[in-house]
Parts: structure tokens; sequence; C-alpha cells
């Protein structure tokens, strides 16, 4: 997933799939709290990566089941959006990412994000140097 698409939630907490990730995101995903340097998000996960991270947060111990690594799970929202490609968000998520009106949707690689536009605005503007984008690029092998 990729490219980023400003949206507006209307008055039911909905936002609209948009048209180039529908395909990647597929009939059900599931948004829950994320994070991207130190700026609060929603992440986007497609049925198959939630799948996984289910499995991999079952196969910990029951003592690292407890702290933040659950509160992935307990917040978190399964998303079918309707035949207008609209979901829901919880009250919760919503305050967790201080989304109001204005949002960012992001792709970022496997999943996507959803962000306050002012947030994504901030964080872009922090991020987008020449130094930052090197160590990107580095550490992603290239």
């Amino acid at each position: 997933m990729i490219g980023k698409y400003p949206a507006k939630m209307d008055d039911k907490n909905r936002l609209f799939v948009p048209s180039k990730l529908r395909a990647d995101l597929g009939e059900v995903f599931y948004v829950t709290l994320g994070v991207n340097c130190g700026h609060r998000c929603l992440t986007v996960y497609t049925r198959q990566d939630w799948d996984t991270l289910s499995a991999n947060y079952n196969a910990l111990s029951i003592s690292q089941r407890s702290g933040a690594t659950s509160l992935l799970f307990t917040n978190a929202a399964e998303c079918a959006p309707d035949k207008q490609f609209r979901f829901a968000l919880t009250p919760f998520l919503l305050r967790y990412a201080g989304i109001d009106r204005d949002v960012m949707i992001v792709g970022r690689a496997g999943q996507a994000e959803i962000w306050n536009a002012e947030e994504y605005e901030a964080f872009e503007a922090e991020n987008l140097t020449p130094e930052k984008l090197l160590e990107s690029l580095e550490a992603v092998g290239l």
C-alpha cells in the first residue's frame, strides 16, 4: 500500500476507503492503536496480517501478553466497509489518535495508517529532510 489520501470523517464517525487501497485492504480489515516516530496514529492491517499478528501474540507466554501488547487487541476494531466503502471507527480509537474531522490515510508498505491531518503534516515536516530520507533508504537496504 502506498500513497496519501486526505479524507473527512462524517457525522457517524465513518471514513471512505480510498479507491487505491480497496483491493489491498479487502472486504474486512482491522484498525488498532499505532505510533510512528512518537506521533499517535491508527494502524490498519489486512486480514492476513492481522491473523499473523494474532498468531504471534498467541505464541507469547502469559507474562509477555500483558501490558501494551494486549492493548493492540483490546482496542482494535474489525472493519467491513459498506456498499459505499465507508467504515466506522470507535470513539476510543478516534480520541487516541486525536482524530476529529480532517484525516490523512497513508499507505505504509503492508499496512496503512490513519492520522489526524494536522498531526500528519507535523510528522511529515519533521521527517521530510534529505538526512532523514537518506537514513530511511539505508534502513531498507538501498
